[in-house]
């Protein structure tokens, strides 16, 4: 796994890269995205498609919902960067189109459309430096 962060916008934003799955069912996202908060301090995080089992992307299991609910829960605003245009689900197809739409998990073609959207959808939310997050 490599980490690195960006920074836009007073925005600090974890970009991580992985070519193997780091985010296997709940607990392993959850352990993954808290130690990237621990060590980084971002709330804000980016993440390679490659890096999420292929289960996630598979409505049926739940295993997105559950995911993204408890990174809600937790603060984390998420991002998932990789090839979408090959989805042949048309429920995963809604599904991405309806989280772009929100303010806390976004689908993006690659690394600097995350990064945009991650630190201009921050819209109300208070700038890394008001909230005392880390950098």
């Amino acid at each position: 796994m490599k980490t690195k962060i960006v920074t836009r916008n007073d925005i600090a934003v974890a970009v991580i890269r992985s070519d193997t799955p780091l985010m296997t069912d709940v607990p392993s996202a959850l352990d993954t995205v808290m130690a990237i908060k621990y060590e980084t301090g971002c709330t804000d995080i980016a993440i390679n498609k490659e890096a999420v089992a292929d289960d996630f992307f598979v409505l049926s299991t739940r295993l997105a919902g559950d995911i993204l609910q408890k990174f809600v829960d937790y603060g984390i605003r998420f991002a998932i960067y990789g090839d979408f245009s090959t989805c042949e689900s048309r429920a995963l197809r809604d599904f991405i189109r309806e989280s772009n739409r929100g303010r806390s998990v976004y689908f993006q073609p690659d690394v600097a459309r995350a990064v945009e959207k991650l630190t201009s959808a921050a819209g109300s939310r208070k700038s890394s430096a008001e909230s005392g997050r880390a950098r």
